[in-house]
């Protein structure tokens, strides 16, 4: 049951992805500036469905997407079915808010974050609730967020490799981060890497 859910989620998740076209809806932002692969944007209030998972990096991404996609799929007290919607955001739950460019990523502990953002139509009074307790509504603010983009593989060398490019930026333009890194995923794993697009995120002042 736990496979289904993975792959109609990823079925989901795709659209025509193989071939870099996506079908999922993403929230709005506003972009406030671009200096090659990273933007400066600001985000609206958010609702997400978040769960932590105790495991290693690639365990963790089955772990947590089983979670929050059988709760999308009805697995719920309202036994309703959420369009998915995308990026499907990680972070180390272990990993602090970076002060300087060295220490980006290298917290060791086998604690990871994911969650996904709900669909704009919802409010929290409206969202169905889990069922499982592992999976979590959290209501998030309005936020600027540094962001940079790149295709390829979404392994944990390069997204610890990128957040360091992200944070040193982050220090060349004396801004103020707010967050840790957290990859944001566009595609299933089946997408060509030169056509995915990822992120990496974090929050700044």
């Amino acid at each position: 049951m736990k496979n289904l859910l993975a792959l109609i989620g990823s079925l989901i998740l795709s659209g025509c992805s193989v071939m870099g076209i996506r079908s999922s809806a993403e929230p709005t932002y506003e972009l406030l500036s671009e200096t090659g692969d990273i933007q400066i944007r600001r985000y609206p209030p958010l609702l997400i469905a978040e769960t932590v998972i105790d495991a290693d990096y690639a365990q963790a991404g089955n772990i947590g997407f089983n979670r929050l996609a059988g709760f999308i799929f009805g697995g719920n007290l309202q036994k309703q079915q959420l369009a998915m919607t995308t990026p499907v955001f990680r972070e180390n739950a272990g990993e602090q808010i970076p002060m300087t460019a060295p220490v980006l990523q290298e917290a060791t502990d086998n604690k990871w974050t994911m969650a996904f953002v709900m669909p704009a139509n919802y409010s929290l009074d409206t969202l169905p609730t889990p069922i499982d307790p592992q999976v979590a509504i959290k209501a998030l603010p309005a936020k600027k967020v540094a962001v940079l983009r790149y295709s390829g593989s979404l392994n944990l060398e390069k997204i610890n490799e990128k957040s360091r490019l992200l944070s040193a930026w982050i220090e060349q333009q004396h801004l103020t981060p707010l967050s840790a890194p957290r990859s944001a995923a566009y595609d299933p794993p089946w997408t060509l890497p030169a056509l995915r697009r990822n992120e990496i995120h974090i929050d700044i002042e």
